[in-house]
């Protein structure tokens, strides 16, 4: 069976990535065979689709760190012909080939059954970026339960017209917080103000250096970006609140000091979407119609193909895509 794919390679310095028509028999991974509906565009998958991102070891390779689709053929005890899947996560797309493709052969373990409220297309219109922003709505909402009940009320997003952060815009909003929204584009406040954001903050005010305590103007924080942002944004956190960290979009150093967990409490919150165990996954997903309206969230929403992606996918790394690309790997 021939299907088509994204397939990078490297010779030396020189790096290619072109779609192919592929062989199943070059699918080495895996007992489980899904015929691919959608996968997404993340952060990740711009720098991979770059020069490997020194993240890809082996090549060829088919980039994609997600996808959604029917299972094909199975091995595995836990799938069946037919069922629908969704994959996120677990270095696929980096050491094992990835959703830029028509199919994808992968370990049972890597896959969630798709919740009967969900289709392919809402499930990549999340993706691994809206996955991340709903573990970090949740870290965001753990303090009423850390703190019995003290109430959240005004919440930070970074990079907010991101995947990452236009997703928890959304959500946060949904929730009832006041949501202000971090944005170096001036053009994407209506969209972000649709999504329920209350007040825009411009990018180049939080991108400074920071005092170790400021002026306490939020309960939690969503962070795509980190180095000096992630530490404005722990300067302003209130008493006993919840910073979510879950990218480096602006850089992957953080300076600050223990005052703010020393002195007001703070919590910062590590999020990692890449091993996060199978049982939390399916809940996550099984709670997506519940925190997402995917009316509004398809507003933003751009539908490329693969050919798409290989010409426009170094867009996102430049900061020119905001809200979700899905891909659809058979247009």
């Amino acid at each position: 069976m021939a299907f088509k794919a994204i397939m990078i390679n490297k010779d030396g310095e020189n790096f290619t990535r072109e779609v192919k028509e592929i062989d199943q028999s070059f699918l080495k991974h895996g007992n489980v065979l899904v015929k691919i509906d959608y996968s997404s565009l993340n952060y990740k998958d711009g720098m991979i689709l770059k020069n490997g991102g020194s993240l890809v070891k082996e090549y060829p390779h088919i980039p994609g760190i997600d996808f959604s689709g029917t299972v094909e053929e199975s091995d595995s005890k836990k799938f069946s012909k037919g069922d629908k899947v969704i994959l996120t996560g677990w270095r696929v797309g980096e050491i094992y080939y990835g959703g830029y493709s028509q199919y994808a052969k992968v370990q049972d373990d890597f896959l969630v059954k798709m919740p009967s409220d969900l289709d392919s297309k809402k499930a990549m219109i999340l993706g691994t970026a809206g996955l991340t922003a709903l573990m970090c709505v949740l870290a965001i909402q753990a303090r009423e339960t850390i703190l019995l009940g003290d109430p959240i009320k005004d919440v930070l997003v970074t990079g907010a017209s991101g995947g990452v952060g236009s997703v928890a815009v959304l959500a946060l909003s949904k929730l009832g917080y006041n949501v202000s929204a971090v944005t170096g584009k001036k053009d994407k406040a209506d969209f972000l103000k649709s999504l329920g954001a209350k007040t825009i903050v411009n990018r180049d005010d939080m991108d400074q250096d920071a005092r170790p305590i400021d002026k306490g103007l939020y309960d939690g924080v969503v962070d795509t970006t980190g180095g000096k942002i992630l530490s404005k944004a722990l300067s302003h956190t209130r008493p006993n609140g919840i910073v979510a960290a879950c990218g480096l979009a602006s850089s992957y150093k953080l300076e600050t000091t223990v005052m703010p967990f020393i002195i007001r409490g703070v919590k910062l919150w590590g999020i990692d979407s890449v091993t996060a165990p199978a049982k939390r996954r399916e809940f996550l997903w099984s709670q997506a119609n519940t925190y997402i309206d995917f009316s509004k969230l398809s507003e933003g929403v751009q539908e490329w193909g693969l050919n798409d992606l290989v010409n426009n996918s170094s867009k996102i790394l430049k900061g020119e895509v905001s809200g979700r690309v899905v891909v659809n790997v058979n247009k």
